[in-house]
């Protein structure tokens, strides 16, 4: 766990604010313990570099990978580096085992040396929209017009649909984030 002095730098890759927010609610109110000064925590819109709706664990994963690496591109770019950089994708993937089709999260956090990855909760989605994303649809617009509603994925998000009101897209993208944040602020991954 490296000591960081002042108030550290978080980007966030996206311009949505329920990322923003789920980065937010996985640092919490009190700095990690290192961090003297607190956190600020900002978006940075980039592109993942994979499809709009990712399909796969990998897919998904990589556009996490990758929404973070361009958070670090910009920061160094624009002459304002941040400490670290947060890249967070949602996807449509399956499990071995389990039926259906799953609304998965992943998380990854850079420091600009290394890589840490966390995935979020997995929730079975409904067979007529696991078929309509294999048919190419978006989860979000599919949700959408299904619910009656206009961006639901800058709001509850389907997670809060699927789940009705348990947890919110923010609760369960800040899970995500949490894991993959975890190496940076937990002593247990320093110990010998």
């Amino acid at each position: 766990m490296k000591e960081r002095s002042g108030t550290v730098q978080i980007g966030v890759g996206s311009g949505n604010p329920v990322k923003r927010r789920a980065v937010e609610l996985a640092v919490g109110e009190e700095p990690p313990a290192g961090w003297s000064e607190g956190t600020r925590v900002e978006a940075v819109t980039v592109d993942s570099g994979v499809s709009e709706q990712p399909t796969g664990h990998e897919e998904t994963l990589s556009g996490a990978r990758n929404r973070a690496a361009a958070v670090h591109a910009v920061g160094e770019r624009d002459g304002t580096p941040y400490d670290l950089a947060v890249g967070i994708e949602g996807g449509v993937a399956g499990f071995p085992g389990a039926d259906g089709r799953f609304l998965v999260m992943w998380a990854a956090v850079s420091d600009g040396d290394r890589v840490e990855v966390g995935s979020g909760p997995s929730l079975r989605l409904p067979d007529d929209i696991a078929g309509r994303i294999a048919a190419g649809g978006e989860l979000g617009p599919v949700m959408d017009e299904r619910l009656g509603t206009d961006g639901i994925a800058s709001r509850g998000g389907a997670a809060a649909v699927l789940t009705d009101g348990r947890f919110t897209r923010a609760d369960a993208l800040a899970s995500a984030v949490a894991g993959a944040l975890g190496p940076f602020v937990s002593a247990e991954y320093v110990r010998r």
